[in-house]
């Protein structure tokens, strides 16, 4: 009897072989993307915008954000993620030019809202394509593996390697050449993506049952209640980097001018912070696939999170500009993010004969984060303060863990479909 071939490095890893180089090409593109996330704040304020001015812009940049994440799954299932991943490209690079080259020379803030606005639809569509089209080749026993690659990509950019990127480049070249950087990077990343992978199942609509375009964009709706459980997982995923996007409006500004961290110390803990977070995310993906889903997410992520954002602000606050320790405490809260990863296999396996609507649901549920936490900010840091802000954070991490128990795979005992079935599927060889 022949015996099979040895697997390659690549697929023992669990990465889907025809799409390494797509994991490269989104590190590089969410590099760039994240470039400006432990700056742009600080530095609008410094050419004369004020503070709330710039959390209202990061709120309608998450909007459109939010609304591109969430077509980004309706859209692959019509044009097949491909598709998407070039429209998300060239929008993310034609507004940074318009951002760079009109809006912030001229101080001109509605045309910062249009520049900045539109191009928070660039990289979920880019992104979250590409997560759908994983979910379309990784195999389910290794998709916790596939989808923890994924979001080691998607952080070592976004923000880890984007800010220390940041730190290198703004001593010697300035802040708003940094920004030209990140357009170059992000369209290096995008090229190689889109041109390297040659798996044609990107360049194809999934087989939807026949499906009009009407009939896919309400589905991709309905699902939300349709569904229970989908529509559960896509609040559990707004409430996983809603305080992220919050932290990266506040914390700037509470960091470096009242605990006194100078800027290029808060984006050593910043790249830190979220270092340790993507080797979580290789991790979590991985205990996932083991210890169950469903459980890594509430106790890896979840609990884990309510107590990381109280000890990011609360340490600190109490110790000062003791960078040792804050580092510790960054570090701890970006590993707590990372127990989040498994909800990226559990959310198509909770809807398996549309797993590009489930996907939907859960890209929703990701871009609402990005404007989530920013309106947070923008509605309670003046009456609450920052101390306010996280406590609101922590609140949203403990009702999240609540969710979980809603989670359940179709199989699991306790679910309609569970009670029925004789025996539980492959499929759900991660139970929680």
């Amino acid at each position: 009897m022949t015996k099979p071939p040895p697997r390659s490095l690549i697929t023992r890893l669990g990465i889907p072989p025809t799409l390494a180089w797509g994991y490269l090409g989104l590190l590089l593109f969410m590099i760039g993307d994240g470039v400006e996330s432990g700056y742009l704040s600080p530095y609008l304020i410094d050419q004369g915008i004020s503070a709330s001015r710039v959390a209202l812009l990061f709120t309608v940049y998450g909007v459109a954000a939010g609304l591109a994440a969430w077509l980004s799954g309706v859209l692959s299932e019509l044009w097949g993620p491909r598709r998407v991943m070039w429209a998300g490209l060239a929008i993310w690079c034609a507004f940074q030019v318009l951002f760079l080259t009109a809006a912030v020379p001229l101080a001109n803030y509605p045309l910062m809202m249009l520049a900045y606005g539109l191009r928070g639809l660039g990289y979920p569509l880019f992104a979250y394509g590409f997560l759908v089209w994983i979910a379309g080749v990784a195999p389910q026993a290794r998709l916790g593996a596939a989808m923890g690659w994924f979001w080691f990509a998607f952080t070592g950019g976004l923000p880890t390697l984007g800010s220390l990127t940041a730190g290198g480049l703004i001593p010697h070249i300035g802040a708003y050449a940094t920004l030209w950087a990140a357009l170059a990077l992000v369209a290096a990343g995008g090229l190689i993506a889109l041109l390297l992978v040659r798996d044609d199942r990107g360049g194809r609509r999934p087989r939807t049952g026949g499906d009009g375009p009407l009939a896919t964009l309400a589905g991709s709706v309905t699902i939300l209640w349709r569904n229970p459980r989908v529509g559960a997982g896509a609040v559990v995923r707004t409430v996983n980097t809603a305080s992220q996007f919050g932290f990266f409006v506040i914390l700037p500004v509470h960091f470096t001018r009242t605990v006194g961290f100078t800027l290029t110390q808060w984006l050593h803990l910043l790249s830190a912070m979220f270092a340790t977070n993507i080797v979580a995310n290789l991790l979590c993906g991985m205990i996932g696939d083991r210890f169950g889903w469903r459980r890594t997410i509430a106790w890896f992520g979840g609990a884990g999170c309510t107590a990381s954002t109280l000890l990011l602000f609360y340490v600190p606050q109490a110790a000062g500009a003791n960078f040792p320790l804050a580092l510790v405490v960054a570090a701890f809260y970006g590993a707590t993010l990372a127990g989040y990863v498994p909800i990226s296999a559990l959310m198509p396996s909770l809807e398996p004969r549309h797993k590009g609507r489930a996907l939907a649901a859960l890209n929703l549920g990701a871009g609402a984060s990005t404007f989530v936490g920013p309106a947070v900010v923008a509605a309670f840091a003046g009456p609450l303060g920052v101390e306010g802000v996280v406590w609101i954070f922590a609140g949203m991490y403990a009702a999240g863990t609540a969710l979980t128990v809603f989670l359940k795979l179709p199989d699991e005992p306790g679910t309609d479909r569970g009670a029925a079935a004789a025996t539980p599927a492959p499929s759900a060889a991660a139970p929680a």
